[in-house]
């Protein structure tokens, strides 16, 4: 009977994206099982992915004597009231505690990889990293960029702001590495995935993370196109890609890459590129997931021997291949109870996958 090589793949699928729910790794599709049970490669995002996703502004500082600081975070919660980046959300919340009221903003516009730009009080403003500065046609002397290199080597992130083409002044936000990073990559690392961190952070700032996290791969100042460039780059090199991300600027890789991996505390637009969604947005769920991959695939091919071996021994008895020889033939009622057996079987291999320890 063929029921049981039928039940064979869909049966391990189901209790594997059972088992999967119930550890918060929500799975869309049988082939990201397959998938994640091959992957050679992880590339991370760093914001969100492998820090908390919360950060905090650590310092706000004015370069301009016309300006204090609090008016520089005036300008600075402005733009980002209408900006998506998950940075903005900190500086809109601390302009809040400090009783700032937003100024009304015109033209306001987001520039990929780099930062924001509109109009306040009268004035242009652009609010960013070093290339933002540039892209606004504001100078950015050696001494300023030495003043927030001291705090990218600590791992922070530091935006400037320019006021009529002019660098006023600087904001530093921290987000903590989470707990479980660390683990988790070294982990994955001991199954032979390598673990690639890409990030739109600049270098100081991303090297500090990947030294905490014993990183010894990662590419700083990537725009979205560089991240999907990356994922091409290496699935051409013959590698097996997981990508995972929590933001709009991860989307494009997410979709290209052979296992999308969305943080559930990200963004929808990431959610919805990916192929695996982690509930908790914690980098622990991907060794999960690998370990679920690993385990269903190995259901799956256990399956396939019981419902192969029942048939390959029961349809040539049954069939009277024995009874020249030793006179044996397969009583219905035994056949009838075989075919029941080999489904049974099949369905009790599966249903072990409920107590696997991820």
């Amino acid at each position: 009977c063929p029921c049981a090589l039928g039940l064979a793949t869909p049966m391990s699928v189901m209790v594997g994206v059972g088992k999967g729910a119930q550890n918060g790794v929500l799975v869309k599709n049988a082939e990201a099982l397959e998938k994640m049970d091959k992957v050679t490669t992880l590339i991370v995002d760093k914001t969100g992915t492998l820090t908390e996703g919360k950060p905090t502004v650590e310092k706000v500082a004015s370069f301009k004597r016309d300006f204090t600081d609090m008016e520089i975070l005036r300008y600075m919660l402005s733009l980002n009231i209408h900006s998506e980046h998950p940075l903005a959300d900190a500086i809109v919340q601390y302009g809040k505690e400090q009783r700032i009221e937003a100024y009304k903003v015109l033209d306001f516009k987001a520039v990929t990889g780099k930062g924001v730009e509109g109009e306040a009080n009268d004035s242009k403003l652009a609010l960013g990293n070093p290339e933002m500065m540039e892209y606004a046609g504001a100078y950015l002397s050696g001494e300023m960029a030495q003043e927030a290199r001291t705090y990218q080597k600590q791992g922070k992130t530091v935006s400037f702001l320019a006021i009529e083409g002019e660098v006023a002044g600087y904001i530093v936000i921290g987000d903590k590495i989470k707990k479980s990073s660390a683990r988790a990559i070294e982990k994955l690392q001991e199954k032979g995935v390598k673990v690639v961190m890409l990030t739109g952070d600049n270098h100081e700032t991303a090297q500090a993370v990947a030294q905490e996290l014993n990183l010894a791969d990662f590419k700083a100042n990537m725009l979205p196109e560089d991240k999907l460039k990356e994922v091409e780059r290496l699935q051409q090199e013959g590698e097996l890609v997981a990508m995972a991300g929590d933001g709009i600027n991860d989307a494009p890789a997410l979709a290209k890459s052979d296992v999308g991996i969305a943080m559930g505390t990200g963004t929808d637009v990431a959610i919805e590129s990916a192929m695996i969604t982690l509930v908790k947005g914690d980098l622990q769920g991907i060794v999960k997931a690998r370990n679920l991959g690993d385990a269903v695939m190995k259901n799956i091919r256990q399956n396939l021997f019981f419902a192969l071996a029942y048939n390959t021994l029961g349809v040539p008895i049954a069939a009277g291949v024995l009874f020249p020889f030793f006179g044996i033939l397969l009583s219905p009622m035994i056949a009838a109870l075989a075919m029941s057996f080999s489904s049974v079987s099949v369905i009790g291999n599966a249903l072990r996958l409920r107590s696997k320890d991820l």
